[in-house]
C-alpha cells in the first residue's frame, strides 16, 4: 500500500486521458487551486452521488479559485458515459494503471463485509496553487462529503 499523503507535501504529477481521450495534467492547473478526488467506479450508485454533489456545487467551488478533478481506475469511454448519463461538468480522468490513485494513496487494502481485498480508497486531497497537498482526506463518505470540503475550506 501507498504513502498517505500529508499537509506540505508536493503532489505528485500525473497525466491522464480525460473522458475524450485528452491528456490532462497536475500541472496544467498550476496557479489554481484543485481538488482533485478519487472515486472507485463511474455508474455506480456512490461515485454517481458524489460526482453529482461536485457538479452541483461546482460554481461555489470554482468561484473560490477550486477546480475539481475526479480520477477512477475507469477507462476514457465509460467515463464520457458516465458524463452524459449524469450530466457532469467535473473533469473525469482515467487512471486504469492505478499510477496516480497509487502516488496519492489512495488504492490499498480495503475491508468489506469481512473480506479484505484491493481497491480505490475514497478520498480528495485539496492541492494548492504551488501543487502543495493542503488537506488530504481518506476513506470519506460519498454522500455530504462536498459539503463538508466546502465547510473545512471556508468557502
Amino acid at each position: 500500500m501507498s504513502e498517505r499523503l500529508q499537509p506540505g507535501d508536493v503532489a505528485p504529477a500525473f497525466t491522464l486521458p480525460d473522458a475524450d481521450g485528452n491528456e490532462v495534467s497536475l500541472s496544467s492547473y498550476e496557479g489554481r487551486k484543485v481538488i482533485v478526488y478519487f472515486y472507485p467506479a463511474a455508474l455506480t450508485p456512490g461515485c454517481t452521488k458524489q460526482a453529482c454533489d461536485f457538479t452541483d456545487n461546482l460554481e461555489v467551488l470554482a468561484s473560490a479559485g477550486y477546480d475539481v478533478v475526479g480520477i477512477s481506475p475507469d477507462q476514457p469511454e465509460k467515463l464520457a458515459k458516465f458524463r452524459e448519463k449524469e450530466s457532469l461538468k467535473v473533469t473525469l480522468l482515467a487512471d486504469p494503471d492505478k499510477k496516480a490513485l497509487d502516488a496519492y494513496g489512495a488504492f490499498g487494502e480495503k475491508k468489506n463485509y469481512g473480506k479484505t481485498y484491493m481497491g480505490v480508497i475514497r478520498s480528495t486531497v485539496v492541492v494548492d496553487e504551488h501543487g502543495k497537498v493542503e488537506r488530504a482526506l481518506y476513506n470519506v463518505r460519498a454522500t455530504g462529503h462536498v459539503a463538508k470540503i466546502i465547510k473545512d475550506l471556508g468557502i
